[in-house]
């Protein structure tokens, strides 16, 4: 049997709110891509991968009450789906707040952002690429973009 298997990566990007005195503000934060490896189309189940956010927010000054972090919708025009993009093909998936892929991770308008009282913490971020997508071979990319906002 032919299998066809492509390389499938997510670059995940950081920017980070501001305060009007970036002097008082330190938040620091570090993001782990989610990369999805190698994706068969013709498996019958979801291609899963996480990566996470460490966020470090104990020095900022006035001291936050809460923590949000939001994520982009990437290449796509919507939260649901976000795309994967080749040269010439896309593939649909998502990021989530949970495994079972229920809580979408976005910017808290159609989609769900993080929100924690925690000054600091590490967050998880979990990827699924629904299956038997019809897709061509090749290396399909997203750039995301990560905004904490305190």
């Amino acid at each position: 049997m032919n299998m066809q298997k492509l390389l499938l990566t997510l670059k995940i990007t950081l920017i980070s709110t501001i305060f009007s005195n970036p002097a008082l503000c330190q938040c620091s934060i570090n993001v782990s891509s989610v990369n999805f490896g190698a994706y068969d189309v013709f498996n019958n189940i979801s291609t899963t991968s996480t990566g996470s956010i460490n966020y470090d927010c104990s020095s900022a000054s006035p001291v936050p009450t809460s923590i949000t972090i939001d994520l982009s919708k990437g290449n796509s025009s919507s939260y649901n789906p976000r795309q994967l993009k080749s040269i010439d093909d896309s593939l649909n998936y998502n990021l989530y707040l949970d495994a079972a892929g229920q809580f979408i991770w976005g910017d808290g308008t159609n989609s769900q952002n993080y929100i924690n009282s925690a000054l600091t913490g590490t967050v998880t971020i979990y990827g699924i690429i629904p299956a038997r997508q019809n897709a061509k071979v090749g290396t399909y990319t997203d750039s995301i973009t990560t905004t904490i906002n305190f």
